[in-house]
């Protein structure tokens, strides 16, 4: 009997951006839901489920097992990047499901493991720009983004591929093309315009606050009125 695995539609979304054949490292892995639903589909597929903690670390254990893909998936507890080691030949990186700031730092942190990464797919919850940033400062090209809307949740992905020795591609984004994508920019989806409508109630209401604090802090005012205008100036053509 072929076993299947039900993964949510933002997972399923990241899994589309591996090739076949990907020998890959799903970081934060959980219970390791990920490398299983993509080596039950791909069996050249072979990868590494790094997690921090204990709990998880067990739980994607016992999903491996459970779905008898013992040698197809190597479960490691450590932390970000610290599970790889140079043995390993991992071409593709997967961050999903947590902040932009902290796969930032684990990108960071662990930069020494990334020599032979060719792609990394980061799927962060929140401050998407953190991210974009760190590809554009460490030799990585975005070459894919996507937007998606699940269980009232608005989630972003982004793809970066490793520049190749001697390529002089240099992306320079503005500042309004971290924050929103610079392909999420370029086609608007209904997806955009609802998580930006949002964003932008949010900032308003931060504004507020600011104004309202004993001392008010001049310079963030000013950032998030700026970012205000530019949420407003990107939600003026929605059809």
């Amino acid at each position: 009997m072929t076993q299947t695995l039900n993964l949510s539609k933002r997972l399923t979304m990241v899994t589309s951006f591996l090739p076949k054949g990907a020998a890959f490292a799903d970081i934060g892995s959980d219970h390791a839901y990920l490398p299983c639903y993509v080596c039950l589909k791909d069996q050249t597929a072979r990868a590494i489920a790094g997690e921090v903690n204990e709990g998880p670390y067990q739980s994607a254990l016992k999903t491996v097992s459970h779905y008898h893909l013992n040698e197809a998936i190597d479960v490691r507890l450590g932390n970000g990047l610290q599970v790889l080691n140079e043995q390993d030949k991992v071409d593709q990186i997967v961050i999903a499901g947590m902040g932009g700031a902290l796969i930032k730092s684990i990108l960071e942190e662990g930069q020494t493991k990334l020599d032979n990464v060719t792609r990394i797919i980061a799927q962060p919850n929140i401050d998407a720009r953190n991210v974009r940033k760190w590809f554009v400062d460490n030799n990585f090209i975005i070459t894919s983004e996507t937007i998606v809307e699940e269980n009232q949740h608005i989630y972003e992905i982004i793809v970066a591929d490793k520049k190749e020795n001697g390529t002089l591609i240099r992306q320079d984004f503005t500042k309004q093309q971290l924050l929103f994508g610079p392909m999420l920019m370029e086609n608007k989806t209904k997806a955009f315009y609802d998580k930006w409508k949002s964003e932008y109630e949010k900032t308003k209401r931060i504004i507020e606050q600011i104004k309202k604090a004993t001392v008010m802090d001049k310079q963030k005012l000013n950032q998030f009125e700026e970012e205000l205008l530019w949420i407003k100036e990107a939600l003026e053509n929605e059809a």
